[in-house]
């Protein structure tokens, strides 16, 4: 696959966006350019379209005067807004600048961010799964920078409003856009195909993460499967061999399929697989175009496999083996997913902790388990949010797996589930001693400063909004 779009910038002018959006005009200067696209007047620069859209806990709407005083240069409003502002502040409501109304902003905005795509001849690379996604896009990313001019989606933009404000930046033309596609309900991946029409799209694994808002794995496999959604011959697919549910649903993929794994044959494999713990994993990944030996600091198989996804997608775009081999070697994770932090004291920090579900947090306690530590192996696990009404039976699953692997110290943080997992692991025969419990990852902080030593390897990890970040952090400015 080849790619190279060429030509100046996009100019986001107020007749072109119109057009876009099949937004109505209604006042300023169909030739004005608009700088960027915001839509929050905390981060809107001069010159930026404010596109008004509804939240769940608040109507843009209400604040598309403020961006107009703070120097937008137009405003993307519901139908009649101009009308009822002029009625209500004034002739001069849009002081002169360009509005653009339309039933609903948020399909605007959406509508642009493909149109800008479609525009731009970008190739676009979209990644799903119930874990690994941001990795995956990150590695991703790097490998193919060494080839191709390439944008990512920023930080966790992923959803139908983050990702179509990515798209919007491809009025750059970069040669490869790398994004990641993000749910938690049904339906939600289809509007975000909809939006990137990807050409290469990567499914990573399926996983209980959200299972509180599906009936079962299967159908969150379905949910995913929505990335299937619109191809045609041309379109590739990169999908993980070693996942029976994946697997089971390529039959109605329309494109090609180019498949990776560990355990299974696929089209890009991971043969003699070295696990070392903090120290990382080698590995012979084997292609249709040869095997190389491959070392990556990343840690843990669950990264190996989005390290293998990567690999898929840069073969596609012709980046060698010997260039991956390299660059997985300088790979570093992202913030707070799997980097290991090594303090003056003598402890070393796996820091797990932007994110966790079940299948994630097992990975992760076998990575401590695996790791070489002069010390003892202490896990932090935080509540894993969002598993509906198996939580406190994934959890105990999770405190077996925390006995069966024999950590020295295990802290809970959370509410019931997370004591459920507390009292699990002591029932699997992890002593009372070594077993504690906390409502918060205050107090669980507390702890940790107050128990650890030098020689020590603790984990931590949980879901964001149970912010065991917190415990990193107190270690860091305590005991760094």
């Amino acid at each position: 696959m080849t790619s190279g779009p060429d030509g100046p910038a996009l100019r986001l002018t107020a007749r072109w966006v119109a057009g876009a959006m099949g937004a109505a005009l209604v006042a300023g200067d169909p030739s004005q350019e608009f700088h960027g696209v915001s839509i929050d007047t905390r981060t809107l620069a001069a010159g930026d379209l404010f596109i008004a859209i509804r939240g769940e806990r608040f109507d843009g709407a209400e604040f598309a005067e403020t961006a107009i005083e703070k120097g937008a240069a137009g405003v993307v409003v519901p139908r009649s807004w101009s009308a009822k502002a002029s009625a209500e502040r004034g002739a001069k409501a849009s002081a002169g600048r360009v509005v653009l109304e339309i039933d609903d902003p948020t399909l605007a905005l959406q509508a642009l961010g493909r149109a800008v795509r479609r525009e731009s001849g970008t190739k676009v690379v979209a990644i799903t799964g119930s874990a690994g996604k941001t990795t995956t896009k990150e590695v991703t990313a790097e490998l193919l920078a060494a080839r191709y001019r390439v944008v990512r989606n920023r930080g966790n933009l992923n959803n139908h409003i983050g990702l179509p404000l990515s798209l919007i930046d491809l009025r750059q033309r970069p040669e490869i856009a790398v994004v990641e596609l993000g749910m938690n309900h049904p339906g939600e991946i289809s509007t975000l195909v909809r939006v990137a029409e990807p050409d290469v799209r990567v499914w990573t694994n399926v996983g209980e993460a959200h299972l509180g808002f599906f009936s079962s794995l299967d159908a969150i496999a379905d949910a995913k499967a929505e990335i299937f959604e619109a191809a045609s011959p041309d379109t590739v697919l990169m999908a993980n061999a070693d996942d029976d549910r994946i697997v089971s649903r390529l039959p109605s993929f329309a494109g090609r399929v180019v498949s990776f794994g560990i355990d299974r044959h696929a089209d890009v494999r991971a043969s003699e697989v070295v696990d070392r713990g903090i120290d990382g994993t080698s590995a012979r990944i084997t292609t249709a175009r040869g095997s190389v030996e491959m070392a990556t600091p990343l840690v843990g198989r669950g990264n190996l496999a989005n390290i293998l996804a990567a690999t898929a997608v840069a073969e596609e775009f012709g980046i060698t083996l010997e260039t991956i081999a390299e660059l997985a070697a300088t790979l570093r994770p992202a913030a707070h997913r799997g980097e290991i932090v090594r303090l003056r004291s003598g402890i070393t920090i796996i820091d797990d902790s932007y994110n966790a579900n079940p299948t994630a947090t097992r990975r992760a306690i076998d990575v401590l388990t695996r790791s070489a530590s002069g010390g003892r192996r202490i896990a932090v696990l935080g509540e894993m949010l969002e598993l509906g009404d198996r939580s406190s039976e994934l959890h105990a699953a999770v405190g077996r797996a925390a006995a069966a692997a024999k950590v020295d110290v295990l802290l809970a943080v959370g509410g019931a589930p997370a004591a459920a997992l507390a009292g699990a692991a002591v029932a699997a025969g992890l002593s009372k001693n070594a077993v504690q419990y906390f409502a918060t990852s205050a107090e669980a902080a507390e702890a940790a400063v107050a128990s650890t030593k030098a020689g020590d390897l603790v984990l931590v990890k949980g879901s964001r909004g149970v912010r065991t970040d917190v415990v990193v952090d107190r270690l860091k400015a305590e005991r760094g």
